[in-house]
């Protein structure tokens, strides 16, 4: 089966407007060879012609036309031990949990022991546009942990902490009871929030997402989801217009930065912080 109506695109950004999975996701599949065209496995970067067929594993794929009033976009409460992830096989994974009857996808992840609010979606394209950082999209949390809340602490906390290698950056923290805060991150380290707690000698005990940009968890008990309204959507696409370069293309373009002066900046905020 071919599809005519297509211009060249790359084919990263043409699985995902397959609704197949999301730009990021592609890239994966690509790298995995999972992908073929014109039964030829392909390199990262290659465009899909007029007429060209796009498998993944065996299965033919077509692009989805431009106009989006098909896709579908979602509020999900996760619960905790869901894991975020499209494979099949894993247990307890984010798509068999919601049981939608089209093909979803989750926009970011929750880690399995934390949770609360995500966005699933079929737009491929939508989800690069709000995952890169170069957006600073808001998402809140509330955070209890093992022992009581330090002054200290909500200032080194708001201030940034080492982890990863990188400086966390600036974030907003404030005291919601003796064990329990909140906190409004623009980062979206691996195990952020877990890991600036515990280089500051607290445990995090529970981690709840109460918000993604402008969307509240609301209502949503744990396991129960909602589309998202027309209101929301119009203000998503408002903060990601003009947003059109993946993950991996925004993290290529940062790859000419000097390493050495990179150490010695994170070494120097290092050495701030432990003042």
């Amino acid at each position: 089966m071919t599809n005519n109506s297509i211009s060249t695109k790359r084919l990263n950004k043409y699985i995902s407007e397959s609704g197949f999975c999301s730009r990021r996701g592609a890239d994966k599949l690509i790298e995995a060879n999972r992908v073929t065209i014109n039964d030829q496995v392909p390199e990262l970067g290659t465009k899909v012609q007029a007429g060209d067929v796009v498998k993944v594993d065996g299965k033919t794929i077509a692009s989805m036309p431009t106009n989006k009033s098909d896709r579908i976009y979602i509020a999900y409460n996760k619960p905790i031990g869901i894991t975020c992830t499209t494979e099949s096989h894993v247990r307890g994974n984010i798509i068999d949990a919601i049981g939608h009857k089209e093909r979803i996808f989750p926009i970011g992840r929750l880690d399995k022991p934390s949770e609360g609010l995500i966005f699933l979606t079929s737009d491929g394209d939508i989800v690069n546009k709000i995952l890169r950082a170069e957006n600073a999209h808001d998402k809140e949390y509330i955070v209890t942990v093992d022992k009581p809340i330090s002054e200290r602490f909500i200032e080194r906390m708001s201030r940034g902490v080492p982890i990863l290698g990188t400086i966390t950056k600036p974030c907003i923290v404030r005291v919601k009871s003796r064990f329990v805060f909140t906190i409004i991150l623009t980062q979206g380290l691996n195990r952020q929030i877990r890991r600036m707690c515990e280089y500051l000698d607290y445990e995090v005990k529970k981690l709840k997402r109460s918000r993604i940009m402008s969307v509240e968890l609301g209502n949503l008990k744990p396991g129960q989801w909602r589309y998202l309204t027309q209101a929301e959507m119009d203000e998503i696409n408002t903060s990601v217009a003009g947003s059109s370069k993946t993950a991996n293309e925004s993290k290529s373009e940062n790859k000419n930065e000097n390493k050495s002066e990179k150490v010695v900046r994170v070494k120097k905020t290092y050495n701030d912080l432990k003042k």
